[in-house]
């Protein structure tokens, strides 16, 4: 399920850059584009439950075609989308009564999370 898009050589606008392995060129994993049924099947998983574990993810991801890592990936960065809308109306409840937070508690809480937040597919 990994797709990779073709090599950063020398004719391109930079020069070759190794990924990960040391190899010749740099590789870059292609995004995956969610269908819209598979999202809203995502989404309708997540308002029952923040977290897919064992044999429900894997039906998950057979009943939308797409692997595990990909329902694993989807609903670790659907945690931190929905943790993030949680402090900014927090936020926005604490203005309407005139209570400021301080500048750097969104940044700290999101960094106390930031080992969820996964872009690629191991």
């Amino acid at each position: 399920g990994l797709e990779l898009s073709h090599c950063v050589g020398a004719n391109s606008l930079g020069p070759a850059v190794p990924w990960r392995s040391g190899g010749p060129c740099k590789m870059k994993r292609v995004r995956t584009v969610f269908k819209p049924e598979q999202l809203e099947r995502l989404e309708q998983e997540f308002l029952k439950q923040q977290y897919m574990v064992g044999t429900e993810r894997v039906d998950l991801a057979a009943t939308l075609h797409l692997t595990e890592t990909q329902v694993k990936v989807w609903f670790q960065n659907r945690r931190i989308k929905w943790r993030k809308q949680s402090m900014e109306q927090k936020a926005a409840k604490l203005s309407q009564f005139g209570v400021i937070q301080p500048a750097t508690a969104d940044s700290t809480d999101i960094k106390e999370h930031e080992e969820d937040t996964v872009d690629v597919e191991l």
